[in-house]
């Protein structure tokens, strides 16, 4: 299946069967009469829509007759963090979470996805915007894994970790400045392990909100590691500390 729907009535239809969807790019002036029906189905779907030049979207899309609209399908079909809380229920395991925050390259997003499955954590959250999302580059990245590990996608991640916290689920966050270096931190117990995005790291916010935050310790000259070689070192932290 093509990752990108081109024209007004494949996208309207891909919508009106539930396939999902990344986001929508609408060229502008392109006449709204049209468009109506597949803006309101958008917005039921929290489905995102950007709307950029035609000539933008010329380029992004040559050759591909696309009548001002195009759609970018998922490389999978999310789930709701509730499927993923079932998944560790199923097992009869303590919930372990990954929650990427604002991680924009999809090299990255594929490694996480894959040391996710090969470490059997139960799923990974990801933020519906600013964030890459499941495509085919995702997709191959994961070397298949993304076919095993389920991703939940939310329109605030903040709102979702205070869920996540009313459920007993510890929230632990990676950041350079954390007070505990990550392998003295207790990683036990229902978890969500939250992860930076490339360069920035946890946001303000979401920063506030975890309960905790370790440190990797770098020795070295660069300030940081790459975000999907941090999240291995943690996952696999909690993984040895779950025995």
């Amino acid at each position: 299946m093509s990752e990108i729907i081109a024209g007004r009535n494949p996208v309207r239809e891909a919508l009106r069967a539930g396939r999902p969807i990344n986001k929508i790019i609408v060229a502008k002036g392109t006449g709204a009469g049209p468009l109506s029906e597949i803006m309101n189905l958008a917005r039921e779907k929290n489905v995102p829509v950007q709307m950029v030049e035609r000539t933008n979207l010329d380029k992004l899309n040559p050759g591909i007759p696309h009548q001002g609209i195009v759609a970018y399908a998922a490389a999978k079909e999310y789930v709701e963090v509730e499927d993923i809380l079932e998944i560790a229920g199923a097992r009869g395991e303590d919930p372990f979470i990954v929650m990427l925050d604002e991680i924009n390259d999809p090299h990255n997003l594929g490694a996480i996805l894959r040391t996710v499955d090969a470490a059997g954590a139960h799923g990974v959250i990801i933020p519906q915007r600013r964030s890459v999302a499941l495509t085919s580059t995702v997709a191959k990245a994961s070397a298949g894994a993304v076919e095993y590990v389920p991703v939940a996608r939310v329109t605030n991640l903040d709102q979702t970790i205070r869920q996540l916290k009313d459920r007993g689920i510890w929230v632990v966050g990676a950041d350079m400045e954390g007070p505990e270096v990550y392998w003295e931190a207790k990683l036990t117990g229902p978890l969500l392990l939250v992860i930076g995005g490339e360069g920035k790291g946890i946001g303000r916010l979401i920063k506030e909100r975890c309960d905790m935050l370790v440190r990797l310790p770098m020795a070295g000259h660069v300030g940081s590691l790459n975000a999907s070689v941090a999240a291995a070192l943690l996952i696999y932290e909690v993984v040895r500390q779950r025995g």
